[in-house]
C-alpha cells in the first residue's frame, strides 16, 4: 500500500448556481499520519483485530526466521534512483557481482568463461545499507527463477543476445506460459508507474529538489497544503533501466566458446533470439542445461554471506 486518499465536494444552497467545489488529500501510509487524522491516541488507535493480525505476523516472522542476517550491506543500492550501470545500482550489484560470484560456487564449469543475462524486473525493491536479512531478501528479490545455460556459444554471438533482447522487448503475449502471462500483465502496470515517476522527476529536477529540503515521496501536479499532498515531498530521482541486464563479458577472443547463462523465465525468448542472430546451429531446449542449483531469490543472501561479513 502506498497512498490513502479522499475526495470532498462542497455543495452550495439548493437555489445556488455556484459550481461544486472539490478538494482532495493524499495521505502517506504511516501510523503518525493516521493517528493525526483520526484524532486517536496510542491507546485507542489499535483495534483488537489489528493487534491480533500484528501478533500473527510477528509469529510468522519468527517461524520463518525472517530476522536472520546474511551480512551487512555497505551502502544503499537503488533500482531507479541512480543510473544503471553504477556502483549504487542494485541491478549492477545483482548481475555484475552477486550472480557471477554465487552461481560459480561449487560449480564444475567455473573455469569456463560465461555471460549471464536476466530480466531487470526480477529485482523488485531497493536494498538499503546496514543489516541484510532474510526479510530484506524476500522484498528485494522474490522470484524463484532457475539459472540455465547453453554451452559453446561464441562470445561474439553471446554479446549480441542482450542487445537483441532489449531491442525486442518482452515476449508477445500469445507465446507466454500461464505464470509468465501474469507478469506480462503486471508489466503494463509497472510501465505506467515508471512513466509517472519519470515525469515527476523531470518536472522538479535536482536544482528544484535540493533547496526545498523535503523528504522523498510522491508529488501531485498541484501540490500545496490543503489541495493535494498532506505531507509535502520532493519526488524520487528517476533513471530508466533496460528490460534485460547482463554481466560483464569475459576478457577472451570473440571466437571463444563460452557458457551463455540465463534465467528460465526468459528461456524461450532467448533461444528464439539466439537462432535469429546466427545460422551455425539451431538451438532447442535440448541444448539447455541447469547451470546452478541456486535460484534467483537466494543470490543476494548467499552473496552477502561471502562479501558482506
Amino acid at each position: 500500500m502506498e497512498t490513502v486518499g479522499w475526495l470532498t465536494a462542497k455543495l452550495g444552497h439548493h437555489r445556488s448556481k455556484d459550481n461544486i467545489t472539490f478538494t482532495r488529500r493524499y495521505l502517506d501510509p504511516n501510523r503518525v499520519t493516521y493517528k493525526y487524522h483520526t484524532r486517536l491516541s496510542d491507546r485507542s488507535f489499535d483495534t483488537g483485530l489489528g493487534r491480533w493480525i500484528t501478533n500473527g505476523l510477528q509469529n510468522l516472522a519468527k517461524k520463518f526466521d525472517l530476522g536472520f542476517q546474511f551480512g551487512t550491506a555497505p551502502h544503499d543500492f537503488y533500482l531507479n534512483r541512480v543510473p544503471y550501470p553504477s556502483n549504487d545500482s542494485l541491478l549492477s550489484l545483482f548481475i555484475e557481482d552477486a550472480a557471477p560470484t554465487v552461481l560459480t560456487l561449487n560449480n564444475s564449469r567455473t573455469s569456463i568463461p560465461n555471460l549471464m543475462i536476466t530480466n531487470s524486473g526480477s529485482q523488485r525493491f531497493d536494498l538499503y545499507g546496514g543489516p541484510f536479512t532474510r526479510d530484506d531478501q524476500f522484498k528485494v528479490s522474490p522470484f524463484t527463477d532457475a539459472f540455465l545455460f547453453v554451452p559453446n556459444v561464441t562470445l561474439s554471438v553471446a554479446n549480441q543476445v542482450l542487445r537483441a533482447l532489449n531491442n525486442q522487448g518482452p515476449q508477445n503475449r500469445r507465446s507466454l506460459s500461464k505464470r509468465e502471462e501474469v507478469f506480462y500483465g503486471l508489466g503494463y502496470v509497472d510501465r505506467t508507474y515508471m512513466e509517472w515517476l519519470e515525469e515527476m522527476a523531470k518536472r522538479w529536477g535536482v536544482e528544484k529538489r535540493a533547496p526545498e529540503n523535503l523528504t522523498l515521496g510522491y508529488v501531485t501536479h498541484d501540490s500545496c497544503p490543503g489541495i493535494g499532498d498532506d505531507t509535502l515531498h520532493a519526488p524520487l530521482p528517476f533513471n530508466s533501466v533496460p528490460r534485460f541486464i547482463g554481466s560483464k563479458p569475459p576478457n577472451v577472443a570473440d571466437d571463444t566458446p563460452i557458457d551463455l547463462v540465463f534465467v528460465d523465465f526468459i528461456g524461450d525468448q532467448l533461444l528464439g533470439i539466439l537462432n535469429s542472430i546466427q545460422s551455425m546451429k539451431n538451438y532447442t531446449t535440448a541444448d539447455v542445461q541447469q547451470y546452478s542449483p541456486f535460484l534467483a531469490n537466494a543470490i543476494l543472501g548467499l552473496y552477502a554471506k561471502v562479501a558482506w561479513n
